[in-house]
């Protein structure tokens, strides 16, 4: 929805919530459903009502717990039975500098102060911990806002005493916890109104009239600020990020056109003062590449001009950065189906960077659900990209930052195909190599961002938190596998996952998905030779798997039929149960090596 993508007019949606609420629930989408406690340091009611807004536009339709004013640590350390029923997926927890009840004073020692941020962080470190023991969901905590007065000046920034340095000492130990967790694979994350107050401007955003009149810790005005960035950190946890990035050149990526200016005549690189600024934003879309975003190209030129303007020696960003170059003079919004299509991911997927607005209108018209943020001045696209939250990132595997290497092998597996008159010999030329092992410590991050990111290839779309995933590893009662690719290209990374539950003779499949980077190469085959050999080992004579249809998952309605399942129901919703007895079960792979 517009009036919820960055650049949003706050006034606006404060005003206008109900109205925008409406509209989003009469959509039709397709939306997961999670419940999400909100444990106040201050008031948070109208922080909640924004927060649905923002989550019900990214695909998430949420329900709430919200605790009394100020009773975030009473409910944190003494749950309610309403909070242990509620049982919520996310913990927010709403507190700031206002919750501070031990700031350093001038007569105090260095012992003294030392003992107050001690006392202070173990407040919030013994309720964390407190938390993650008894809910074992992802929990996010604001760090802290600098105070709206210094009464040091700029001393308060170094001197013992100061309000500022006390907080920021507080806000490096909330970092280095939160760091902490996210090396042990959990999920603890700071929502940085650190940082947020400070871009929306501290002045305002403190503004003691809020505090005092309806003890909100911001203005009203900001609080779709902070709502919105709450909820890219909800989005992100469930798989909401977008993918990739498909890039205009012309006065986008360059200053002028190249087929009209030539290579001589654009403007990149120290030169002059525009060329400086788009050399900037060209360093910033090459970082995104380095956090694993896909980069393609959608431009109106000649192929040979484009890459001529890419190999500009003052560029920072040359052909090799791209997965994908379309140059031509198509629509732009069947290049970027194209995209899509050959990337095998869906186009709403994908974040369309053009100055031009009425190719960023067309992009809108023609692919629902794809952003085109309103980029304007050039000096301005990285505040625009950066703001808009696309690709929050709350985990980063290993996967991730070689996304790009992986498509381009693709690219070259794809080539090769158009070589081989047979496909199955195409397959055997790839000498795919498969490890295939129930679900391992080291993974489980990749594994819970997977199933919270693959909607295609994805039977029952169920989505798993880390420690969803870690608890049903832990269940004997279940069988997990996850699947590794590698051929003579490079290493796909961990592609596919199943899940299955184990009830006597019987296996209920309750998740199974696999990466759309390695459609047709069979991997599909060999997960299920695996999991049909687990299952014989333990005893299991049937396997029951489950197809619940979503707009996106079509593409897998006939899967269990294609490996000699029998479809034994289905309903009007068109979901379907097949069953398979295990003694009629014949080995399908013949094309992958599983180690």
């Amino acid at each position: 929805m517009k009036e919820l993508e960055y650049p949003f007019d706050n006034s606006y949606i404060m005003k206008k919530s109900k109205t925008i609420k409406k509209t989003l629930l009469s959509d039709g989408a397709d939306r997961i459903k999670k419940k999400i406690a909100v444990l106040g340091g201050s008031t948070t009611h109208d922080i909640i009502r924004i927060l649905e807004l923002f989550l019900l536009n990214y695909g998430i339709e949420p329900s709430f717990y919200e605790s009394e004013y100020g009773q975030y640590w009473q409910d944190a350390m003494f749950p309610s039975d309403e909070l242990k029923e509620f049982a919520p997926d996310v913990i927010y927890i709403h507190t700031s500098n206002r919750n501070i009840t031990n700031f350093p004073e001038m007569s105090d020692s260095k012992e003294d102060v030392d003992a107050k941020f001690e006392a202070t962080f173990k407040h919030f470190e013994t309720m964390w911990d407190n938390l993650a023991n008894n809910y074992k969901c992802p929990v996010i905590q604001n760090n802290f806002e600098a105070p709206f007065y210094r009464l040091l000046g700029n001393r308060d920034a170094y001197d013992i005493h100061g309000r500022l340095n006390f907080i920021n000492r507080l806000n490096a130990a909330f970092a280095d916890y939160a760091a902490k967790k996210a090396d042990a694979g959990e999920s603890f994350f700071i929502n940085d109104i650190n940082y947020v107050s400070s871009s929306y401007g501290l002045d305002e955003w403190s503004d003691p009239l809020a505090w005092h009149m309806y003890k909100y810790a911001l203005c009203i005005q900001a609080i779709p600020t902070l709502s919105f960035n709450i909820a890219n950190i909800i989005k992100s946890i469930y798989g909401k990020n977008k993918k990739g990035l498909v890039l205009d050149l012309d006065n986008t990526l360059w200053g002028g056109v190249v087929g009209d200016d030539g290579v001589d005549g654009i403007e990149i690189g120290q030169e002059t003062n525009l060329g400086q600024v788009y050399s900037e934003f060209q360093q910033y879309v090459k970082m995104q590449k380095d956090l694993g975003i896909v980069l393609t190209v959608d431009s109106k030129n000649d192929e040979e001009n484009a890459i001529a303007g890419l190999k500009h020696p003052d560029g920072i960003l040359t052909p090799d950065d791209f997965v994908m170059i379309k140059a031509n003079w198509e629509p732009k919004s069947e290049n970027m189906k194209a995209i899509a299509s050959e990337l095998n991911v869906l186009p709403e997927s994908l974040v369309f960077v053009d100055d031009n607005p009425a190719e960023r209108a067309i992009i809108e018209g023609q692919i629902p659900g794809a952003m085109a943020p309103a980029i304007d001045s050039p000096e301005h696209y990285i505040r625009i990209l950066d703001h808009s939250g696309f690709f929050e990132a709350t985990a980063i595997s290993e996967d991730d930052k070689k996304r790009n290497e992986m498509y381009m092998a693709n690219k070259k597996r794809t080539q090769l195909e158009q070589s081989f008159a047979d496909y199955t010999e195409y397959l055997k030329s790839l000498e795919m190599e498969a490890v295939i092992a129930p679900f391992e410590k080291l993974y489980m991050p990749r594994i819970a961002q997977l199933t919270n990111k693959s909607n295609q290839f994805n039977l029952t779309t169920k989505r798993y938190t880390q420690d969803d995933i870690e608890k049903t590893a832990a269940d004997d009662n279940n069988i997990t596998l996850y699947g590794r690719l590698t051929d003579k290209f490079g290493d796909n990374g961990i592609v596919s996952l199943v899940i299955g539950n184990v009830k006597g003779e019987e296996l209920h499949i309750d998740l199974w998905l696999m990466s759309c980077r390695v459609l047709k190469r069979d991997m599909e085959f060999a997960m299920m030779d695996e999991l049909c050999k687990k299952a014989l080992e333990r005893g299991i004579k049937t396997i029951y798997g489950y197809y619940y249809p979503t707009a996106k998952n079509k593409m897998v309605k006939d899967f269990y039929s294609l490996h000699g399942f029998d479809m034994i129901e289905e309903d009007g919703d068109g979901n379907r149960t097949y069953k398979l007895e295990l003694s009629a079960y014949e080995p399908k792979n013949k094309v992958i090596k599983v180690n």
